[in-house]
């Protein structure tokens, strides 16, 4: 399986309700200073099929948004699955995020 095939993998496996950043996916996958690698990748990725809504940059900033849909379904997505988002951040961001290092042991 290659890098990207991972990325997919773990994106598929993010739990409704909960978000991971680019640079989460990258450590998960032992490839520090890959988060953009992460993001291209999600860029190309069907979103219908794959949660990508749900990968947001280290701040909690839907940076992904533009690839969606409409310029707003990112953030509709999330609220959708009781993400609290405000001018494209996502508020209390700890309470959201989900971690695979440590829920995929």
């Amino acid at each position: 399986m290659d890098f990207f095939q991972k990325v997919f993998k773990v994106t598929m496996l993010i739990p409704q309700g909960k978000v991971i950043t680019y640079g989460a996916i990258a450590n998960y996958l032992v490839a520090p200073h890959s988060a953009r690698m992460v993001g291209w990748e999600l860029n190309k990725s069907n979103t219908h099929i794959v949660p990508a809504h749900r990968v947001v940059n280290k701040k909690g900033l839907l940076t992904g948004k533009f690839h969606f849909d409409g310029t707003t379904l990112m953030q509709e997505l999330l609220s959708n699955e009781g993400i609290i988002v405000v001018d494209n951040q996502i508020q209390e961001m700890e309470n959201y995020f989900w971690d695979p290092a440590k829920e995929l042991l």
